[in-house]
């Protein structure tokens, strides 16, 4: 069966001489795996397409094995994203992030964060505030379902709050008892993790976040993929290694956003 489909590559990899094994978040098949013939060779017509970050339309023949791409079209090429090191450290790892947590069938969401995150990465915006929306969105997908919209005990909407990984989300202060490991939270940051996890990327205009606002709510949501579902990623390995380097301190170093 031929099958049109608009999705984004995942990752690329050779295989043999002359073709690729490409893995595509799809919009409507969810994440597939195709055989891209002769897609190695630069005069082919699917070498562009085929390329990780591409956002294109694909045509792929698909049987009981794996199906094969015979055409593709781009909608967007991600310029930006291929040719930035630190838009592709945050775009790296946000797609492989889609991998691991995201299984083969429809997943309409799931395709639209990503897409909704590497439009906003091409478009300059600060990649790390927005690989956090992605962090928190895909939370589910990883089997944990964070309690943020009320205290994760009493159920109370007002008060101070604190996060609790053992209670899986926030506490408030009558509940701080329960767990000698809270991390407390300021106004700021209670609101940003309650936008990070529910509001759409696309909704959002370009973030103005203090870096250490940035590491904090971070250290959060990596310390939940971590000791709780055991996700450790490479290319977070990756920008690790760049947030010691000048470059990125100073470029993505900025101030806090303003109410």
């Amino acid at each position: 069966m031929l099958n049109k489909w608009e999705g984004i590559v995942l990752k690329s990899r050779a295989y043999g001489e002359s073709n690729k094994i490409v893995t595509l978040m799809t919009r409507e098949a969810g994440k597939v795996t195709v055989m891209a013939r002769g897609a190695k060779k630069p005069t082919s017509r699917l070498a562009g397409v085929t390329q990780t970050f591409m956002h294109g339309m694909y045509m792929v023949q698909r049987s009981s094995g794996m199906g094969t791409l015979q055409q593709g079209e781009h909608l967007a090429s991600m310029r930006h994203i291929q040719t930035d090191i630190i838009a592709t450290a945050y775009a790296s790892y946000i797609v492989e992030l889609v991998d691991r947590l995201v299984d083969e069938g429809p997943e309409p969401f799931a395709f639209e964060v990503l897409l909704q995150a590497l439009n906003a990465i091409e478009e300059e915006h600060d990649p790390e505030a927005i690989s956090l929306f992605v962090d928190w969105k895909l939370l589910p997908y990883a089997g944990v379902q964070p309690i943020l919209n009320a205290c994760s005990s009493c159920g109370s909407f007002d008060g101070e709050f604190a996060f609790s990984f053992s209670q899986g989300g926030f506490l408030c202060h009558r509940c701080f008892h329960q767990d000698p490991y809270i991390i407390r939270l300021s106004p700021t940051q209670l609101k940003l993790i309650r936008m990070f996890y529910t509001v759409p990327i696309d909704q959002i205009g370009k973030l103005d976040l203090k870096k250490g606002t940035k590491q904090f709510i971070k250290k959060i949501v990596t310390t939940i993929y971590e000791e709780q579902t055991g996700i450790r990623l490479k290319s977070r390995s990756f920008i690790e290694q760049l947030e010691r380097t000048p470059l990125l301190t100073r470029r993505t170093n900025s101030d806090e956003p303003t109410d």
